[in-house]
């Protein structure tokens, strides 16, 4: 039998571009958590304690600002994703990036939600990675 190398979709790729719709969906539920986890740190500042050797010193109101700014680009780019557009797909990528190093700092904050996102926003970046659209 011939090896084809014609568009047919293959059980990877179908799952990868449904995973790329989770994706769009998933980068936008993180990013309207990201505004309102902002807006928590924002409004009660004293709510998280870090220990004193933390090195990353920032107080919970910038880190607030950090997450509600994050959190509005993160929304408008999941839209752009839904709408499967090239810049949505090149900036989740850039932004799902920028989001693990966010949330790997905020970590002595609030560990359990950071190792989460972190892991979310893994399966953001494989999904929008390896779904390759066939082309016409």
């Amino acid at each position: 039998m011939a090896h084809t190398t014609g568009p047919e979709p293959t059980l990877k790729q179908g799952l990868a571009a449904g995973t790329t719709i989770g994706a769009g969906i998933l980068l936008l539920v993180i990013g309207v958590l990201s505004i309102l986890q902002g807006i928590s740190a924002v409004a009660s500042d004293d709510l998280l304690v870090v220990g004193y050797d933390y090195i990353y010193k920032l107080n919970t109101t910038g880190w607030g600002w950090i997450h509600i700014v994050l959190g509005i680009i993160e929304v408008i780019v999941a839209i752009g994703l839904l709408r499967g557009t090239a810049w949505g797909r090149t900036a989740a990528l850039v932004l799902a990036a920028l989001s693990i190093v966010e949330n790997f700092l905020w970590i002595p904050y609030y560990p359990a939600w950071s190792i989460l996102i972190i892991a979310l926003d893994v399966v953001v970046i494989w999904a929008i990675s390896t779904y390759k659209p066939a082309t016409a």
